[in-house]
C-alpha cells in the first residue's frame, strides 16, 4: 500500500533539521527524512537521541532551528498551511478528558474545529467501531483499562481522518499481552484508514511487528545512522512474530541499534 513510485510525492518531508535548546543542548543535527503516502516508519534509538522532538517537530508542536519542514497539505512557496486536521498525534499517554464520556473525547478535536455532535455522530460512531469501543460510547476514562483508554485516544487521532498519524511510544505503559494485542489492532487499523504514520518506539520488536521502515537514530547529537526496509506482507499476526523472516529482522535492526549506541 505504500506509493514510492518514481516521482510520488511525501506526505512529510523533513530536510536538514537541526534543534538546539537556549542551554545549547543540540537535540538534533541535519535530521534529513521522507515519509511516502501509506508508508508505516518507525523511529527508533536510544533515550535522548531526539525522536519523539523529531515527532513533536513535525506535528509543529515544536520549533526547530534550522532546516525545512514539508508537513501534509502545505505548500510553502504558495503559502499554504496543513489543514489542522490532517495531523493526528498520539501521545504516550492516552491525556482523556475523565468529565467527558468516550464519545466526548472523540469529539474533541471535531468540536475544536466547529463539527457538532450531531454532525460528528457517524464518524465517531464509525471510528468507536473501528477500534472496538462501540458498546463504550457513553463510559468514562475512569470505568476503561489501560488498553482500551488508548483505543480512545487513537480513535481520538483517527477521527478528523489524518493525512499522517504520528504516534510517541504509545504501548509503553502497556503490559505485554495487551502491547501485542493493541499492536495488531493497530495494523488493521492503518492498513482500513490508508493512514501513513510515524511511530517511536524503543522496542526493536514492536518495530519490526509494525514497520515496512525502520529509521535508526542515534544521540549526541539525535541524528539518523541508517534505516532497515521490512518487506514482509501484511496482515501479520502472532505467527509472524515466531517466524525465520522476523528472527533476521530483530537481529539485524538489533546490530544497527547497537551501532547507533556505540556511535
Amino acid at each position: 500500500m505504500t506509493d514510492m513510485t518514481p516521482g510520488a510525492q511525501p506526505v512529510m518531508r523533513m530536510q536538514s533539521l537541526d534543534k538546539v535548546y537556549p542551554n545549547g543542548t543540540v537535540a538534533l543535527k541535519k535530521l534529513s527524512l521522507d515519509v511516502y503516502p501509506g508508508e508505516f516508519v518507525s523511529l527508533l534509538g536510544p533515550s535522548g537521541c531526539g525522536k519523539s522532538t523529531a515527532l513533536k517537530i513535525a506535528a509543529g508542536l515544536t520549533g526547530h532551528s534550522a532546516g525545512r519542514v514539508q508537513r501534509p497539505g502545505e505548500d510553502e512557496a504558495k503559502g499554504i498551511r496543513a489543514r489542522a486536521g490532517d495531523i493526528g498525534f498520539v501521545f504516550q499517554e492516552p491525556n482523556l478528558m475523565p468529565w467527558l464520556t468516550v464519545f466526548d473525547n472523540v469529539h474533541l478535536p471535531l468540536k475544536l474545529a466547529g463539527v457538532s455532535r450531531a454532525e460528528a455522530r457517524a464518524d465517531i460512531a464509525a471510528i468507536l467501531d473501528t477500534v472496538g469501543l462501540g458498546g463504550f460510547r457513553d463510559s468514562y476514562p475512569r470505568e476503561l483499562s489501560g488498553g482500551m483508554k488508548m483505543r480512545v485516544s487513537i480513535a481520538r487521532a483517527l477521527v478528523t481522518k489524518p493525512k499522517l498519524l504520528l504516534m510517541d511510544e504509545p504501548f509503553a505503559a502497556l503490559d505485554e499481552i495487551t502491547r501485542n494485542k493493541i499492536s495488531q489492532d493497530l495494523l488493521e487499523l492503518w492498513q482500513a484508514t490508508g493512514s501513513t504514520v510515524i511511530f517511536v518506539t524503543h522496542s526493536v520488536f514492536e518495530s519490526v511487528f509494525l514497520s515496512n521502515r525502520i529509521v535508526v537514530m542515534a544521540a549526541r547529537p539525535g541524528r539518523i545512522i541508517g534505516e532497515i526496509g521490512v518487506a514482509a506482507p501484511y496482515p501479520r499476526d502472532a505467527a509472524f512474530r515466531v517466524s525465520p523472516d522476523y528472527t533476521a529482522h530483530c537481529r539485524d535492526v538489533s546490530a544497527l541499534l547497537t551501532r547507533a549506541m556505540e556511535s
